[in-house]
């Protein structure tokens, strides 16, 4: 086997181990109620962190039509990657649904960590068109303004203005100069 063909198939497992590891069976109803409890406690905690460490985060938050927080999504890649992770659409304050995101990447890479995505829908068009497709991509169905914080510690006013604003976290803080193309967002059955 080539060195080519092997990082290949590396990459294939690390995505296939991440993907597995994280995958919803439909089980019984308490499998999903206790799944959807699961979500919900994550996603408190990742916003706490989000208004805790990004200063404006929390009122634009109020202001936004809906709120979708994927608490944890792991990636892992050697050569191929991919990422995956849960999350919870509010609106309101209430969940109205449940979601799953996967991204794919090839390239010069290798490891595995944990991030934190919060995407705030800023309209009720972006987020009528979210919730209306069959399957979200970011940079395809709808553009996402990732939010920088300025040197007072606010979030930059010119993100504020954008339909969809996207914030991800490490364990380090936020995260900047990131780009969600290409990340699909798809309906959990749970």
């Amino acid at each position: 086997m080539n060195r080519r063909s092997f990082t290949s198939l590396l990459g294939v497992a690390a995505l296939a181990s991440v993907s597995a590891a994280c995958t919803t069976s439909s089980g019984s109803a308490t499998d999903a109620a206790s799944k959807r409890k699961e979500i919900d406690a994550g996603a408190d905690g990742a916003l706490n962190r989000l208004y805790a460490s990004a200063g404006g985060s929390q009122g634009l938050a109020g202001k936004a039509s809906g709120i979708l927080v994927f608490p944890r999504i792991l990636a892992a890649g050697f050569g191929v990657g991919g990422e995956y992770g849960e999350g919870v659409l509010r609106t309101g304050g209430a969940p109205v649904g449940y979601y799953r995101t996967t991204t794919a990447s090839f390239g010069l890479q290798a490891g595995a960590q944990s991030k934190s995505l919060v995407l705030l829908f800023m309209t009720p068009d972006a987020l009528r068109n979210f919730q209306q497709s069959k399957g979200w991509t970011a940079g395809v169905d709808g553009s996402v303004a990732l939010a920088t914080i300025g040197a007072n510690g606010q979030v930059d006013t010119n993100t504020a203005r954008a339909p969809i604003i996207g914030f991800v976290m490490t364990n380090a803080g936020l995260m900047a100069n990131l780009s969600l193309e290409g990340t699909k967002i798809s309906k959990l059955d749970i």
